[in-house]
């Protein structure tokens, strides 16, 4: 294999796809990687055509107000794919668009991989029969994922998931918390860690309420983990009294006391690094109102999802607000019973997702013919 052509759309692919190519390149350091993703990719050695900034559409309003563009990428993807000619596709998650390249790859006669499973256990179950028509291969990283699609006749490979290499990866050279803090400027307050998500539309909705809550914690920081392309000013209009870090979410997971997290693949880092934590969502009303009639699971944290019941408190919508965040975050704040069963049960929940050696088992059964 010579050529591979990745396609990742948000931040969360943009991690996995970059550790899906360290591992691809000690394999074979001579394969030509080009990509959609993002500056994680571009680090581990992939030419990136498009940044997953320019191409992340939040809600079903805001897909329609964006079609022109969504069309436009669909033709410069397909027409950049055929002036590379690689040997395979590697779709990253990002269905709405993956799915649709996938079906003209596999009309083209390209080789179709998917690693990291759209999540159609959730919605739109009947993706199924176009991932079956078109995709090779399908590498899922959630344990109940194979268990899913074998109820479709479907054989899929479970590699295990990768953010736990990541993780282990990050704390092997993690900053201690006082360089930490002394390096952004923070003092000796515990941290409360605020992921308000890494599109605009999110932070819009999600941050106002988030920060309400400095005042009513005085004993505590307040930190937000700067998602790329945002500047500082798009934060401090909500608050001026808040620090924020860039380009370094780990380390201030790492030191967090505890954290406010947008819904998404945030819940399942903060989890994974024992920080206790409260899922926050809130999004546009009418495309609230469409997801609320698809969606078939009971919980939109991949945290709870995971372990099939509530160990994080999850805030949406309506409960999304002032008074419900500040009951949550005393709760597990404070060192009691309520903190302590939480902290187990993230313990559980980084044993339940298998070992470690996802991004090399998934590089190892891709570069197979």
């Amino acid at each position: 294999m010579k050529r591979l052509y990745i396609i990742s759309g948000e931040a969360s692919g943009d991690l996995h796809g970059s550790n899906l190519i360290k591992a691809i390149r000690k394999k074979n350091p001579d394969i030509e990687i080009r990509c959609w993703g993002g500056d994680l990719m571009a680090e581990a050695g992939a030419k990136v055509v498009k940044h997953y900034r320019d191409l992340a559409f939040m809600g079903f309003v805001e897909v329609l107000l964006n079609l022109g563009t969504i069309v436009r990428n669909l033709r410069f993807c397909k027409e950049d794919i055929k002036a590379f000619n690689p040997d395979a596709i590697i779709f990253i998650d990002y269905p709405g668009f993956n799915l649709r390249i996938a079906k003209w790859a596999r009309e083209e006669r390209y080789r179709t991989l998917y690693y990291i499973s759209p999540q159609i256990w959730a919605w739109k179950q009947s993706r199924v029969n176009a991932i079956k028509r078109d995709v090779d291969r399908m590498f899922v990283i959630l344990p109940f994922e194979k268990d899913f699609y074998n109820k479709f006749n479907y054989e899929v490979e479970f590699v295990g998931h990768p953010l736990i290499d990541a993780i282990d990866q990050f704390k092997a050279k993690a900053l201690p918390k006082e360089e930490f803090k002394k390096k952004n400027d923070l003092d000796e307050r515990p941290i409360i860690a605020v992921l308000p998500g890494s599109r605009k539309q999110e932070i819009s909705r999600m941050l106002s309420v988030m920060l309400k809550m400095i005042p009513k914690f005085p004993d505590y920081q307040f930190v937000i983990a700067a998602a790329p392309g945002m500047s500082n000013e798009m934060y401090h209009q909500y608050s001026s009294n808040v620090s924020t870090v860039r380009n370094d979410t780990y380390n201030l997971l790492n030191h967090a006391h505890a954290a406010m997290v947008t819904s998404g693949t945030a819940t399942l880092e903060t989890g994974l690094f024992g920080v206790p934590e409260i899922v926050c969502y809130k999004g546009g009303y009418f495309s609230y109102l469409i997801a609320r009639q698809l969606i078939k699971v009971k919980f939109i944290s991949l945290v709870n999802l995971i372990m099939d019941r509530e160990i994080v408190r999850e805030l949406i919508q309506k409960e999304m607000n002032e008074s419900n965040l500040q009951l949550e975050l005393n709760k597990i704040l404070k060192d009691g019973d309520y903190r302590k069963t939480m902290i187990e049960n993230l313990d559980l929940l980084r044993r339940k997702l298998g070992g470690r050696g996802a991004s090399e088992k998934a590089a190892e059964l891709m570069l197979k013919k």
